[in-house]
């Protein structure tokens, strides 16, 4: 483990940004950026597209670790360069942590939740990864509505694969996301938090993971859980939230920080000037960070 890193992610005012769309959510967020499916004809050609969207970002003058303390990345994007470098290599001479999005998707509903896929190749990603410089690692899950078991069962899965995610010698953030439409999303919170702790309990004194929470209904829920010695930093996904709509709810958390993706990119688009692009990335870029510590 990068002992720099890990003082980072711990210790440093700001945020971590979500650059991390995968091939199922990559269409979107090139429709979001005014990339329409026309543009590219297979996976390839997507994938290219969003790498060079994903660079303009990173490489960006409004993209720095004074408020950036760390990113997100998928795979494709940690095996691509930026100005001749991979890009975890790139970020981190810039002073940002890399992160790696490591599962493979969700699977169907069962019991109100969606676990993850089987990941076969993990531990094949992982010592990648740890060739590449990467510090950590991301993956998600999907809680849609208050079901006892479910939640347990989508707790249990994201600590077992954390666990063998630190034993290669890599923080895991897990991400045990509560869908924002949830018909009982304050009851889950309530739960899951305490399924969250009674995992976190477990582990080593030695062994730690940063937890990727939707920013709960009620303010502050998660306190018990930022506090946790095992616990270096517990980061808010926006959910679909709006910007705006993201850091209010963000304000109101004590200690909690942003890990937002959608939010943080909604006002970027491919045809504008680099001088705009750069204007709206830095206005997003600074007032996520004014949500994530101004309070």
């Amino acid at each position: 483990m990068n002992q720099e890193h890990f003082d980072t992610i711990k210790n440093k005012d700001g945020f971590i940004a979500a650059l991390d769309q995968s091939g199922g959510s990559t269409p979107t967020a090139l429709e979001m950026y005014g990339i329409g499916s026309e543009a590219y004809s297979n996976d390839d050609e997507m994938f290219d597209l969003v790498h060079k969207m994903r660079t303009r970002i990173i490489t960006s003058p409004s993209f720095t670790p004074d408020k950036i303390i760390g990113t997100i990345l998928f795979e494709h994007t940690m095996d691509n360069k930026i100005d001749g470098k991979y890009t975890s290599e790139y970020l981190v001479d810039k002073g940002i942590v890399p992160f790696l999005k490591v599962d493979k998707g969700l699977a169907e509903v069962e019991n109100g939740v969606q676990l993850m896929k089987p990941m076969p190749e993990l531990d094949q990603l992982l010592n990648h990864a740890g060739e590449r410089g990467i510090f950590g690692t991301k993956m998600r899950s999907n809680i849609i509505e208050y079901n006892e078991e479910g939640i347990d069962e989508v707790v249990k899965q994201q600590f077992q694969v954390a666990q063998r995610i630190i034993d290669a010698g890599l923080v895991p953030i897990v991400e045990p996301e509560v869908n924002i439409y949830a018909e009982d999303k304050e009851r889950i919170e309530e739960y899951l938090k305490e399924s969250i702790k009674k995992q976190l309990d477990r582990l080593d004194t030695n062994a730690y993971v940063l937890l990727k929470l939707t920013i709960p209904t009620n303010a502050n829920v998660y306190k018990n859980l930022i506090e946790h010695p095992q616990v270096l930093r517990v980061v808010a996904l926006s959910g679909g939230y709006t910007i705006e709509e993201a850091n209010k709810k963000l304000k109101e958390n004590t200690g909690l920080i942003a890990s937002f993706s959608r939010a943080l990119t909604q006002e970027l688009a491919v045809n504008q000037s680099d001088e705009d692009f750069n204007k709206n990335l830095k206005k997003a870029v600074a007032s996520i960070y004014d949500a994530s510590v101004n309070k």
